[in-house]
């Protein structure tokens, strides 16, 4: 047993067996009255080992997915709103409404309680850092909102009731007083639709993110928000108590770690590499020695002990992309990490143009990487070395790096005619890449090893 978040939070308990059913009989439905959720009660259930490591993974490929499809389109475009409801059901989570007229279907309810389960899963495991807490708050944000606009109005006043969000409402008087403010202060606001819209009043401090866009009237201390732009004050509160629930489970975790089955899979999870398992995979490509510069040719050493050719001649996994971010940053005379995460941003910008990086893809680079998202910085690097719109993969470890490069040089995928930077550039500068990359090297574990993974010593 082990207990989520603060003393206040109840057990879950955990059986090794393998075998999982749907909860058909003695189901706790009101645990579940909508398809969103504010994530304030933790569950409370027996659940399997493997159960608890495949909802935590499939949570986390949906989070990455996220992340990936607020840099590549617009948040809320009618693209980026498709591509999300693609993936939310490929892996059956939530996001409208499924309640009958005989109540929650079993379909219905399994999909709420997989939603429930496994974000408190990750929540544990990504309370451990500053950056996993940062990141872990960003994706579910970014999921609370595309949910929440896809309930009904009438549902949504039921969901803001039932979790105590209550905001004051104004008059018809006083919404006829202000109708021209209102649509003054919001293009998308007519005299129809001022005079059908609910409006809520809420202390400025409340609804910054309206009041930096001048989406909203202020007026005395007080905003005038609209029913349609309620997500942004709801998403404020649902940060707010993520955020301390993420602090309550970090006090937690010398409990948590007591448990010597959970431990290794929490730390597993903070660090988890979601994609193609490279710990088996030989002759992707080759490089021959001419390839690689003199300066690179003096790692020649470490990139054989890494391959098992020298010292104990233990051929180690190397490290994913997400392994090199969060974990071991180089000190000085260290040769090893992410370029984009640990880079001074200004060294960061010499070294893209000395490898003939245009100037706006320079930017793009830069921005991605000031918001964080290095495996889209190190993605958008990739597109520009190569000379392709979209690379058509989620960049998460060095190989997969080498593995695509190779495909696109040696003609094993297509490729633009017209190319903006020499082939031998494109070839050096990918080569140099992997180079740097190969060199570190990490143990790391499929989903499928679970077993194996908590049964070690």
């Amino acid at each position: 047993m082990f207990f989520f978040g603060n003393t206040s939070f109840k057990k879950m308990e955990f059986r090794s067996w393998k075998r999982h059913t749907k909860l058909t009989k003695g189901r706790k439905e009101e645990l579940y009255p909508y398809s969103l959720q504010f994530y304030q009660q933790p569950p409370a259930e027996n659940i399997s080992l493997v159960e608890f490591e495949t909802l935590a993974v499939e949570r986390l490929k949906l989070l990455k997915t996220i992340e990936n499809l607020g840099v590549s389109f617009l948040k809320g475009s009618d693209k980026y709103k498709e591509k999300l409801e693609t993936e939310l059901r490929k892996l059956k989570f939530p996001y409208r409404d499924c309640v009958g007229d005989d109540g929650l279907n079993d379909d219905g309810y399994d999909q709420r309680r997989k939603d429930h389960i496994s974000h408190f899963i990750v929540r544990l495991a990504y309370c451990q850092s500053e950056d996993l807490r940062r990141w872990f708050i960003q994706q579910e944000m970014d999921l609370f909102r595309f949910r929440f606009g896809e309930m009904k109005n009438e549902t949504i006043q039921q969901f803001l009731s039932y979790n105590n969000l209550t905001y004051q409402t104004i008059s018809k008087d006083e919404k006829n007083l202000h109708a021209n403010d209102f649509r003054d202060s919001s293009f998308a606001l007519s005299t129809t639709k001022v005079e059908e819209q609910e409006f809520f009043k809420v202390h400025f401090q409340d609804a910054l993110d309206l009041v930096r866009a001048r989406k909203v009237f202020l007026q005395s201390g007080f905003v005038y928000v609209p029913f349609q732009e309620i997500v942004v004050i709801v998403l404020n509160d649902f940060r707010a108590k993520l955020s301390k629930a993420l602090a309550l489970s970090a006090r937690s975790l010398p409990v948590v770690q007591s448990d010597e089955r959970l431990q290794p899979l929490l730390n597993h999870l903070s660090h988890s590499y979601l994609g193609q398992d490279y710990s088996t995979q030989r002759n992707a490509g080759k490089i021959s020695l001419e390839q690689i510069d003199a300066f690179d040719k003096s790692y020649a050493y470490n990139v054989r002990h890494s391959y098992g050719k020298e010292g104990k001649r233990t051929d180690y996994t190397p490290y994913s992309c997400m392994k090199i971010i969060l974990t071991n940053p180089p000190s000085q005379g260290d040769y090893h990490g992410c370029p984009f995460r640990h880079s001074d941003p200004e060294l960061l910008k010499q070294k893209l143009q000395s490898y003939k990086i245009p100037p706006t893809g320079i930017n793009q680079i830069l921005e991605l990487v000031k918001g964080m998202h290095y495996q889209l910085a190190c993605q958008k690097y990739f597109e520009l070395t190569h000379n392709v719109d979209d690379c058509g993969f989620s960049l998460n470890h060095p190989n997969q790096y080498f593995v695509e490069s190779q495909k696109l040089l040696t003609g094993g995928r297509d490729v633009k005619k017209e190319s903006n930077i020499p082939e031998s550039s494109q070839t050096k500068a990918s080569s140099q890449k992997s180079a740097s990359m190969v060199s570190s090297s990490n143990i790391t574990n499929s989903a499928e090893d679970l077993e194996e993974f908590f049964s070690e010593d």
